[in-house]
């Protein structure tokens, strides 16, 4: 049986900048992207601490800390807002593994 299970969430990252006529994603730091096993193009569920919003979106590699919310969901988030990225997997469920967890500060940095 397969089960789709976390895979890797990235915690309490702050939104840096939000761009609303752009294709659509989120920007992420590319170093803090491959930490957390975010390839780029994967889909991922961004939800806001400070809105209670949530949309799925894909990953596109920024850099310098970076986490831009670009296209329409700009709209669901203000620069300085803290967010919870969270991917998920398809597993056999006797593959299942405990997901990559990255906790962050308010400056972007891995803590």
């Amino acid at each position: 049986m397969k089960v789709l299970m976390l895979k890797s969430k990235i915690h309490m990252a702050t939104i840096t900048n939000r761009v609303k006529y752009y294709d659509g994603s989120i920007t992420i730091d590319k170093d803090i992207a491959k930490m957390a096993g975010l390839r780029e193009y994967e889909k991922v569920l961004v939800a806001d601490v400070n809105t209670g919003n949530r949309f799925e979106t894909y990953v596109i590699y920024g850099s310098n800390r970076e986490f831009c919310i670009n296209g329409a969901a700009a709209n669901l988030v203000r620069v300085g807002d803290r967010i919870i990225v969270m991917a998920f997997g398809l597993y056999d469920s006797d593959e299942v593994q405990p997901p990559i967890i990255l906790r962050m500060n308010e400056k972007n940095e891995v803590i």
